[in-house]
């Protein structure tokens, strides 16, 4: 018989276990009666500063690395980043994003590399903001904004496509397809400044022929 089993009387009854401690009762922090004590815990915290955030009237101000919503970014002459590699869903633990690589064509150009996002989908319902899909971009294309704003009551509406994703253009940028801008091969624009002039080729073959 284990030591922890009650033995038993005659008759059936049960011997209780006497050897136990008692149970020591709760020892109080104030003498002062328990609704005194909760009117000076109401008193001490009347003449705090009340901290009021008037939001969505004022704009909550986040942190610079703030992880909001996700934004596909544009090379300076307007061609996108993002060459439907889908290295970046395959990063996501959630399974929020979807991408669907399309060709480039010398007629319908939408990136400097041989293909590019054709589809582009980012379902908010799943996305739990980690920033990993961030760390497995590789070539900057997909960042995270500051924009929190995203509550809605339309669950289609939470599913963000390529087009609300891309950044907008800027001065200076053209919307795609176009031809390239910034140089004649895909390192043109991942390698080299795109805000320096473009190498000039044609002044460096004399210099070779007169070295050979």
């Amino acid at each position: 018989m284990s030591e922890h089993t009650p033995a038993r009387r005659e008759g059936g009854a049960v011997a209780r276990q006497t050897g136990a401690p008692p149970t020591p009762a709760g020892k109080r922090t104030s003498w002062l009666p328990g609704p005194a004590q909760g009117f000076g815990v109401t008193f001490a915290t009347m003449f705090k500063k009340v901290t009021t955030e008037e939001y969505p009237e004022v704009p909550k101000q986040t942190k610079p690395r703030y992880h909001g919503r996700h934004v596909l970014n544009r090379h300076p002459d307007g061609l996108e980043k993002c060459v439907g590699c889908e290295l970046c869903a395959w990063a996501c633990p959630a399974d929020a994003i979807y991408v669907e690589g399309g060709d480039n064509t010398e007629e319908a150009r939408f990136s400097p590399g041989e293909r590019y996002g054709r589809v582009y989908q980012i379902n908010y319902l799943r996305c739990i903001f980690c920033g990993l899909c961030i760390e497995a971009c590789p070539t900057r294309s997909l960042t995270m904004s500051n924009d929190f704003e995203l509550a809605d009551d339309d669950r289609q509406a939470l599913i963000y496509t390529k087009e609300q994703l891309m950044a907008p253009l800027l001065p200076g940028m053209e919307q795609p397809p176009h031809p390239m801008r910034l140089g004649d091969d895909e390192k043109d624009y991942y390698v080299r400044d795109p805000k320096a002039a473009p190498p000039n080729r044609q002044a460096a073959e004399p210099v070779l022929e007169e070295l050979a």
